[in-house]
């Protein structure tokens, strides 16, 4: 590791050592090194060079800090390590721009918890297949340990009344979070279940069904510009007899004809109706 010392202009008489491959310094080399920029750090004017220099060294000198805590997460898979690097990385600057050589703590003991916070802030806010309020992923969480507790003391699976009273929530809230772990992992409605892999006996064979209301809806739509051409008694005969419900007998009464009158008129007319529907489908 080549480190020279050169003056950065910015500060009269300020100094700092200049690392050729800060992201190569070796972790030892960069805890001492580390405290010296954050002492000039501290007396630069934010946004000079050296301000920048200096911020910019001490993030490259403390990226394996971010690589340590991203190894807890390799079961995630290389590709989406890649991810939680980068988020790793808002985690070690955010540290670098709070850290104060006065709290007299390592700056190790002080980051990691920044960048493993921000790297768990990722999963919480991106991992779940559906959109569930924050507080009920955190319940979740509780809701793991507390389950797990209680299944191992009591022999049995716990119930939410004794899950609410160990988590000192409300047993609605419980319930609440219960749900809420269904949101966390999702399948494809094409994926194979039953052992086929041949794609015979997929997901969606053995959920949801038609809904006939459906085919309702089009045919309200598509009727609705038929009934508004209609004069205005057949529009009346319509809604006396689909929309209050009254018998042939109750019309024939109110519009003064026969029974058998308004049946021939209800006939001719829905006869129209369902041909033109019929056309226009």
């Amino acid at each position: 590791m080549a480190v020279t010392t050169v003056a950065k202009a910015t500060g009269a008489g300020t100094e700092l050592p200049e690392v050729a491959e800060p992201s190569q310094v070796a972790p030892s080399d960069a805890r001492a090194l580390s405290r010296l920029f954050f002492d000039r750090l501290a007396s630069l004017e934010e946004g000079t060079p050296a301000y920048q220099y200096a911020r910019n060294t001490l993030i490259e000198m403390n990226m394996s800090l971010v690589r340590y805590a991203a190894g807890r997460f390799r079961s995630r898979g290389p590709q989406e390590m890649e991810d939680i690097v980068q988020v790793g990385m808002i985690g070690l600057i955010k540290a670098i721009d709070r850290f104060e050589l006065s709290r007299e703590v390592e700056f190790t003991s002080f980051a990691v918890p920044y960048i493993v916070g921000e790297i768990k802030r990722f999963f919480r806010d991106t991992s779940w297949a559906v959109h569930v309020p924050r507080r009920l992923q955190e319940a979740r969480v509780e809701l793991a340990k507390a389950t797990e507790e209680l299944g191992s003391r009591l022999g049995r699976k716990p119930t939410v009344k004794e899950l609410a009273e160990l988590m000192n929530l409300p047993e609605q809230e419980v319930v609440d979070a219960m749900v809420a772990c269904n949101g966390y992992t999702s399948a494809s409605l094409d994926a194979a279940v039953g052992g086929s892999e041949d794609g015979e006996n997929v997901l969606a064979d053995f959920i949801g069904a038609e809904d006939t209301d459906l085919e309702l809806v089009e045919d309200l739509h598509t009727l609705a510009p038929l009934v508004a051409e209609l004069d205005e008694r057949d529009r009346q005969l319509l809604h006396m007899r689909f929309v209050e419900e009254l018998t042939q007998a109750q019309i024939g009464d109110r519009l003064g004809i026969s029974q058998m009158h308004v049946s021939r008129l209800l006939g001719r007319l829905l006869a129209r109706l369902r041909a033109e529907l019929l056309t226009t489908r």
